[in-house]
């Protein structure tokens, strides 16, 4: 069971390694800057990328190094810093308090994201206890609040049996974030190819990874749910929760296939998805049918926001971070934003990148997060 990007007890900063990897292009933007008087270009181009006001709607900002916040300054991002129950982390307590410091010092560009431990759940008190520190968070500033797919996939109730996310006694917490006016973000599952065998999955760094972690490969547990059957809980949970605002972190774990991702979004209309680690996903699609994944972006402008689960370790080098987030940042930019085409290791092929109309652009990497996380009265720090 993967966590993170690359396994559910995997180093995180590993996300960061995998996706930056790509190497400049030679050809030439599609658009160049309008001229004084004309009408801009219908598409962005790189020379655009750190004017563009951009959110960052899925990342972990786990030090207090200031180095994150000066990128996101430079790089011109809002960032949306999510705390979650994941054991490779610091203490949710100690998240916490990254959180409040780095939003008391850049309030109009951290953000960030609060959670809740599964520990005691069932027991007298839990829920009590659960929802009297989420009115907390919010109270302190947190936008959203985070559940991770331990349920689903590690946490197991006095019976011994898996807590899913539609378990009855998780319904309380939604309705309660729900009341809190925030939106619920739900990582379930793990990427597909966690469910194929090596020579089936469509990324080296998913084939490299489940090949040297066999703990981690569902394929080879067949005792543990099925992919399938986690997204069947999901969506009930979803469907139960009709007025809840319900993020699904990581392209909602149907990143294999964007016309089964438009179905859910087309079934859940309180549902927005974010693109966190797994835009090569979306690439190995784009490779294949570029019109059709260029169509889904555009249709769905609306429903999607751009993130990438980049993650600042407490003791991450500030240098070797900084060049590693920027490196993703502009890779996904030229990718979404521009026709250019970039070397994807991972999948080992040019990708040309989607040049997806600007108006687009603003909705994707911006205008959606500020409608989702209720920030739409803020203007971005120049």
């Amino acid at each position: 069971m993967r966590g993170k990007r690359q396994g559910l007890f995997a180093v995180a900063a590993v996300i960061v390694l995998g996706l930056a990897a790509c190497s400049p292009s030679t050809q030439p933007a599609v658009s160049a800057p309008a001229e004084a008087g004309a009408a801009p270009p219908a598409t962005y181009a790189m020379d655009d990328y750190a004017r563009v006001r951009k959110f960052d709607a899925h990342v972990h900002a786990n030090g207090t190094d200031p180095v994150f916040l000066q990128l996101a300054r430079s790089d011109n991002f809002e960032l949306l810093s999510i705390n979650v129950d994941y054991p490779d982390f610091p203490t949710l307590e100690a998240q916490h308090r990254v959180a409040l410091a780095l939003a008391r010092e850049a309030p109009q560009r951290f953000h960030w994201a609060a959670s809740f431990t599964m520990k005691g759940f069932g027991t007298p008190g839990w829920l009590a206890r659960t929802n009297q520190g989420l009115d907390a968070a919010v109270a302190e500033g947190a936008r959203a609040v985070k559940v991770w797919k331990n349920i689903g996939m590690v946490e197991r109730n006095a019976r011994g049996e898996l807590i899913t996310l539609d378990d009855p006694d998780l319904s309380p917490v939604a309705d309660h974030v729900q009341s809190l006016g925030v939106p619920l973000i739900a990582h379930q599952a793990e990427p597909y190819n966690c469910w194929l065998p090596l020579d089936q999955m469509t990324t080296d760094n998913d084939r490299e990874y489940f090949a040297h972690h066999p703990d981690y490969y569902m394929y080879l547990h067949p005792e543990m749910p099925s992919h399938e059957a986690l997204m069947a809980a999901r969506d009930r949970f979803v469907a139960a929760h009709p007025q809840l605002r319900f993020v699904g972190a990581h392209m909602a774990s149907l990143e294999y296939d964007v016309d089964v991702l438009a179905k859910f979004l087309d079934t859940h209309p309180n549902a927005t998805v974010d693109l966190a680690a797994r835009m090569s996903q979306v690439q190995y699609q784009s490779l294949r049918d570029p019109a059709k994944v260029r169509d889904f972006f555009v249709r769905y402008q609306d429903r999607l926001l751009y993130g990438t689960d980049l993650t600042q370790a407490p003791d991450a080098d500030p240098a070797a971070f900084r060049a590693e987030a920027h490196a993703m940042w502009t890779s996904d930019w030229k990718y979404l934003a521009t026709g250019e085409t970039q070397r994807i290791d991972m999948l080992k092929a040019d990708v040309p990148g989607l040049a997806l109309p600007r108006k687009v652009i603003d909705r994707i990497y911006y205008a959606n997060a500020l409608r989702e996380f209720g920030l739409k009265r803020q203007v971005a720090a120049r």
